[in-house]
């Protein structure tokens, strides 16, 4: 969870009048019902590459909103640094988990939006608790499990010499002979 304190402002509401916004401390989480909730009203994915407006931002900071009663007009006082700290929030991995690069490529990359998230904690048994998880904490449960459900794959010929080169190295280095 993330604590925001967006400081008292006065704006210009673009029309006729100076709109007064109090300082306000917001708790936020980046979460599936964040997610969610963003989704359905933009009508696009979220976890894309496709950058994003500054009312679209604003908007998912708004998801991602725990306190209540929350002035709309708050949000407009969002600063650059605010921008900066929730998206180095979001971007957090929120684990020490990491995942070997195999060197493997996979086909076409799938776009991932919340109902297919959804579908992948079904698959898993993934109580729906974690919905209000850290995001990115959510998805690495979830590749835990695929990563722990796969059979392990064959090694191809080329990877098994240079398995075998390399422990052939390892033991005549630690034998201390030429083979």
């Amino acid at each position: 969870m993330l604590k925001i304190t967006i400081p008292a402002v006065e704006l210009f509401d673009g029309k006729d009048k100076f709109i007064q916004i109090k300082e306000q401390t917001l708790q936020l989480e980046h979460s599936l019902v964040s997610l969610s909730k963003w989704e359905s009203k933009w009508h696009r994915p979220f976890l894309s590459d496709t950058p994003f407006t500054r009312e679209e931002y604003i908007d998912y900071i708004r998801c991602m909103t725990l306190t209540q009663n929350v002035d709309p007009n708050v949000y407009q006082g969002i600063t650059p640094q605010i921008f900066d700290e929730v998206s180095k929030y979001i971007n957090e991995s929120m684990t020490a988990t990491t995942f070997p690069k195999n060197g493997r490529r996979g086909g076409r990359r799938e776009i991932v939006t919340a109902e297919i998230i959804y579908y992948w904690m079904l698959c898993n048994n993934i109580p729906f608790e974690c919905q209000k998880w850290h995001l990115n904490r959510l998805l690495t449960l979830i590749n835990v499990c695929s990563v722990k459900s796969q059979k392990p794959q064959k090694m191809s010929t080329s990877e098994i010499m240079a398995q075998n080169r390399a422990l052939n190295a390892a033991r005549k280095r630690k034998w201390n002979t030429k083979g």
